[in-house]
């Protein structure tokens, strides 16, 4: 069996930083608003830019959390299209628009 990922510093192209520790520290249930007030400056970075947690909870309005992993799931939910690597790309064919490919299915 293979090991398992246990860094949580980093998920689905977001870097979560000492953010990921305070949100696994922390007490639950919590609500948005709670974690906002205390870690809502901490910022994740994302593959073309950052996002503070406060930017990312704001619209989720006092929402309860669970656990460490509900709020992690919540951040990720809520990034932004910064945590999309190339947008409209697509590794089936026919290219995504704006895209060419080398592939010719008629060379097969």
């Amino acid at each position: 069996m293979g090991e398992r990922n246990t860094d949580k510093t980093r998920e689905q192209g977001v870097e979560f930083g000492t953010l990921a520790t305070l949100i696994d520290d922390h007490s639950y249930p919590a609500t948005s608003t709670t974690l906002i007030d205390e870690y809502g400056e901490q910022e994740v970075e994302l593959p073309d830019g950052t996002q503070t947690l406060a930017d990312l909870f704001k619209p989720l309005q006092g929402e309860v959390f669970d656990s460490a992993a509900d709020a992690r799931q919540a951040v990720l939910n809520m990034v932004d299209d910064r945590a999309i690597g190339r947008k409209g790309y697509s590794d089936r064919t026919p290219p995504a628009p704006g895209e060419t490919t080398e592939w010719d299915p008629e060379s097969m």
